[in-house]
């Protein structure tokens, strides 16, 4: 029969769970195969030292606290309970494990033992997961506020319809009265219908923004596509005392995209740059396109808010990153996703003199129009 050392030492040797064992001070007397594949230190670099080397901070600082003041008390807090931590590797990074904590004695001395299960995957699956609902609760939102959008659209589009024909009733009214009562009659019923057609072609642009349809793709004018996105999205920005300055570049070549997929990813810039500047002195938003390079055109749309934060600009197309109280966080991520699927690619820099500029290139339609720009 093998002795019982013996025993313990074969079962540290083999056991997929990382295994140490620390004495009353913490230093390590145990560290086993599977904590080196988990941890990335050999044991030869952990044996003798302090266990708080495999904890990040604020518990790397604070172990030693914890085992002294069970010492004196013997108040536990871990000892006989499994619960889900995090263990720092040797590169730096973190990971999920389960630790349970045992106490016992070994050759007449106390000794804790701790049992080690990463859950990194695990965890992984799970925040994967939870994204994953996120993201189709704001599609259900998206899908519910289209819904709504249509049929607001359908329905506002009577009674436009009607204040239309009124006011041609009018207008013909107007043109038999010859005074100065009647110039203004016509100079105002004229305003009327203007505005009237402009809420219409609002509408029909909404409703062909959020109809369900499939991916369409077709060479277009890279121009008329910004000018009508910009025109959709800057809905409600002169309230708020936004200029607006237009750099179209002329001649430029077609491009093979989804108008309305694009005009998705404009209007969402134009509108978290009218956003931005809330709060600014300045308000200018500024679009442009122009020729990049051989077989690109680029989209530049500049405002003159407060900027981004670094930490916020290296992380800011991941969903659920956001600057916003009530944001969720997903619009950049997904306006990253059609121009990259588009061939294209989406990225931000600060705008000289303040603000933020965000730009995408797409390739230009080739002669056989698939948009590869080869």
């Amino acid at each position: 029969m093998p002795s019982t050392d013996v025993l313990f030492q074969a079962l540290i040797a083999t056991s997929v769970d990382g295994i140490i064992m620390i004495d009353e001070k913490g230093l390590v007397q145990v560290y086993n195969k599977a904590c080196e594949q988990m941890f990335g230190y050999t044991a030869q670099e952990v044996i003798g030292q302090n266990v708080n080397m495999l904890m990040p901070s604020p518990y790397h600082a604070e172990h030693d606290g914890y085992l002294k003041h069970y010492r004196e008390t013997g108040e536990k807090r871990i000892i006989g309970i499994g619960r889900e931590v995090l263990g720092r590797r040797k590169n730096g990074t973190t990971f999920a494990m389960y630790l349970s904590v045992g106490e016992g004695v070994f050759h007449e001395h106390r000794i804790f033992l701790g049992i080690l299960h990463d859950i990194s995957e695990r965890k992984a699956s799970e925040s994967r997961i939870q994204e994953l609902q996120k993201e189709l609760l704001h599609a259900t939102r998206l899908t519910a506020t289209g819904q709504l959008s249509a049929a607001l659209a359908h329905e506002l589009n009577q009674p436009l319809t009607a204040i239309l024909n009124y006011i041609g009733i009018l207008q013909d009214v107007a043109a038999q009265d010859k005074s100065q009562s009647g110039d203004m009659l016509r100079e105002l019923s004229g305003r009327i219908s203007e505005q009237t057609a402009r809420a219409g072609e609002i509408i029909r642009r909404i409703r062909g923004f959020v109809a369900k349809r499939e991916p369409d793709r077709a060479s277009q004018d890279l121009n008329g596509v910004v000018k009508e996105a910009v025109a959709l999205g800057f809905v409600g920005a002169s309230d708020a005392s936004v200029k607006l300055e237009n750099k179209l570049a002329a001649d430029l070549p077609p491009v093979f995209i989804d108008k309305v997929q694009i005009q998705q990813v404009i209007i969402n810039l134009v509108r978290n740059a009218v956003e931005a500047m809330q709060q600014s002195s300045k308000r200018q938003l500024t679009i442009s396109t122009q020729r990049d390079g051989e077989g690109f055109v680029r989209v530049r749309v500049a405002d003159t808010g407060p900027g981004l934060a670094p930490d916020i600009a290296a992380s800011l197309f991941q969903p659920f990153v956001t600057t916003k109280a009530q944001g969720l966080g997903i619009g950049l991520s997904i306006c990253r996703s059609i121009i990259e699927s588009h061939g294209g690619k989406l990225w931000m820099k600060p705008n000289k003199g303040g603000g933020a500029v965000f730009q995408f290139r797409l390739p230009v339609a080739d002669d056989a129009g698939d948009g590869d720009g080869k």
